[in-house]
């Protein structure tokens, strides 16, 4: 017979922690007689607003001034931000939606949103939603300069817009031909050109009327976002408003916290975390964000450092790249680390996994700072489960967690070797892959549960109640020459967090190979903690010391390890950073662990390929690795 546990799990915050203000959990534990484990939620989920413009229409007329959005004008100081209330906001969106009904966008309508984040991303979102179209906002990548075309072209052959949101008519002007040429009709925030339709006088007379916005049907369509398309083709996600609302809800029942949230934020709105966890989760508790415009990539972080120097945030969510570049520079600027920490409840990561080092380096800065320990949260899920399935809503300061079911949620983890499958359901999984049935009904099981495609194990043997841990994405596990399979992302998380702070992040490789292997990208930042003589990422792979940490931490990640279990057999220091433009990094700042094996297979091959029993090799002849610099190490 299956075991039902119902374990009390409230408990009292730590005194050496600042409170983050967690709701009391409360769970219904099964394991069934067939090795599956069943945890479901049962904390009560607060009521969910009617629709995607319900929390802006009720903030409008509760605190009309407050703020809702923010952008920076500039990064000099004199110039600030550029505010947006809700009132204000609420009238921008309610012209906007009446000008874009008057040009004939309609209910079930696609709106393609190709732009960063900013006010009028915003305000064209919720208008596009206010009337019954669908927002549908994809990748600025897709339109950049230099970009794949056939990304674009494979958007717009799924999504079959009637407009386009485009930023810049003249960096964008591939983008709009390309539009155009598919009948789209397309509106630019800036430089309309060759028939484009200017943003600013979209909204303007002589269209009149009442605003357009009524209230929608849950069912409804509010969004379509594209899957990262890190394992295949990119699917289009459907969202209707009721998921949109009751995900909202679900992340605000896991706190108790009266005071609106406050938040400094960079993640894409063309991806769920940014677009539904970030964006719509703060509107639908009445706080502020603060757009960054930064990235977690040399060069383009710097403007998030800038940010934070002026806005504390009261929560503040990063991938994992984005944490080190910020533990870099907590470390160095003293300044920097009181306003980030003066008010902050709590820190999050999601995308992927964040190092422990990482993680502990923060936490000494802020204990330094502020004589508290400030927990370390994750979120978990997919774009297809609202995003957030599950988190980590409880005191915690160990890295790795995907954490527990949000409330009204359940999870089911499935016996899958020594790891388990991990399936959810819930009220805000999406209404299905766009016009592919098909695809919607192969992605559930017989008991209607989504089937995520991750690996998770238990955080404590027999124990789901402590917290769940991630063992990497199914799609990216592969097998050695032995049969044995490698678990690729709990393998990267292990090493890189071996390894410390000298590598910002890794690839790893070895299908049909005898042992894995890695590829190792360097972290500038900490490496010249090491290293203060060198100038580039050459110098700093060439430096003993950088050499030595790298040397060390793949030694303490080896031991007792064989090749089944995840020892690395080979390294390659890569002296150059991953490729954005190229989406080796993900606008969502991960790696695409895919796509970086794809364009770095000649590396890969010369790494397995290169003689055995080497200590060392520097300045590794340019034809071992067809013109591309690495340095080498064999690990044994």
């Amino acid at each position: 017979m299956p075991t039902f546990l119902r374990p009390d799990l409230s408990s009292t915050v730590p005194p050496e922690y600042r409170d983050p203000l967690y709701a009391p959990r409360a769970l219904a534990i099964e394991h069934r007689d067939n090795g599956e484990w069943l945890i479901v939620n049962e904390a009560p989920v607060r009521p969910a607003y009617a629709d995607a413009l319900a929390p802006l229409r009720h903030w409008a007329a509760v605190r009309p001034d407050g703020m809702w959005l923010a952008e920076r004008v500039s990064l000099s100081p004199e110039h600030g931000w550029r505010r947006l209330g809700f009132a204000e906001g609420l009238g921008r969106v309610e012209a906007m939606a009446r000008a874009l009904a008057g040009q004939g966008l309609g209910v079930g309508d696609r709106l393609l949103i190709l732009a960063r984040n900013g006010l009028d991303h915003a305000i064209f979102t919720y208008a596009a939603m206010g009337i019954g179209a669908i927002a549908a906002p994809v990748s600025p990548q897709y339109g950049a300069s230099g970009a794949d075309p056939a990304r674009l072209a494979g958007a717009l052959a799924l999504l079959r817009p009637k407009f386009a949101l485009v930023e810049d008519g003249d960096s964008q002007a591939g983008a709009c031909a390309a539009l155009r040429d598919a009948g789209i009709r397309v509106i630019a925030l800036r430089n309309a050109r060759d028939g484009a339709l200017d943003a600013a006088l979209v909204a303007a007379p002589p269209f009149s009327g009442g605003s357009g916005i009524i209230q929608q049907p849950g069912d409804r369509l509010a969004k379509i976002l594209l899957t990262s398309g890190s394992t295949g083709t990119p699917k289009g996600v459907a969202i209707s408003h009721r998921g949109l609302a009751v995900n909202s809800a679900q992340i605000e029942s896991c706190f108790v916290d009266p005071d609106p949230p406050v938040l400094v934020n960079s993640a894409p709105w063309s991806h769920s975390l940014g677009a539904n966890a970030v964006l719509h989760s703060v509107l639908h508790r009445g706080g502020a964000l603060y757009i960054d415009q930064g990235q977690p990539v040399p060069g383009r972080f710097e403007e998030t450092l800038a940010n934070l120097r002026e806005i504390a945030p009261s929560t503040h969510i990063m991938v994992p790249a984005g944490w080190a570049m910020l533990a870099d520079a907590l470390e160095a600027d003293a300044a920097l680390a009181r306003n980030f920490f003066s008010r902050l409840k709590l820190m999050q990561y999601g995308g992927a996994a964040l190092g422990q080092a990482v993680a502990d380096r923060i936490a000494a800065v802020a204990v330094r700072v502020t004589g508290r320990k400030i927990s370390f949260a994750a979120g978990y899920g997919a774009t297809e489960t609202g995003p957030t399935a599950c988190n980590v809503h409880w005191i915690n300061e160990r890295m790795g967690q995907i954490g527990l079911p949000v409330p009204g949620t359940s999870i089911k983890l499935v016996p899958s070797g020594d790891k388990y499958e991990a399936r959810i359901k819930g009220p805000q999984l999406f209404a299905g892959y766009f016009e592919r049935p098909d695809l919607t009904e192969a992605a559930y099981d017989e008991e209607g549960f989504y089937r995520l495609g991750d690996s998770v194990r238990l955080g404590e043997a027999d124990k789901p109640q402590a917290g769940l841990v991630f063992a990497g994405r199914i799609a990216e596990d592969f097998k050695l020459a032995n049969g044995s399979f490698v678990s690729a992302g709990a393998l990267r998380v292990a090493l890189v967090s071996a390894i410390g702070g000298a590598v910002a992040d890794a690839v790893i490789c070895g299908e049909g190979e005898a042992f894995p292997a890695a590829l190792l990208f360097l972290s500038p930042g900490f490496c010249r903690t090491l290293a203060p003589g060198p100038e580039d990422l050459a110098g700093f792979a060439g430096d003993p010391a950088v050499i030595a940490a790298i040397r060390t931490g793949i030694e303490i990640h080896n031991q007792g390890r064989g090749a089944a279990t995840g020892r690395i057999g080979r390294v390659a220091i890569l002296l150059d950073a991953p490729d954005f433009a190229s989406g080796e990094i993900t606008d969502k700042g991960y790696l695409n662990q895919r796509l970086c094996r794809e364009r770095r297979e000649h590396i890969i091959s010369a790494v397995f390929r290169a003689p055995e029993n080497t200590v060392f090799i520097e300045n590794t002849p340019a034809e071992a690795f067809s013109g591309v610099p690495v340095l080498l190490m064999d690990m044994g």
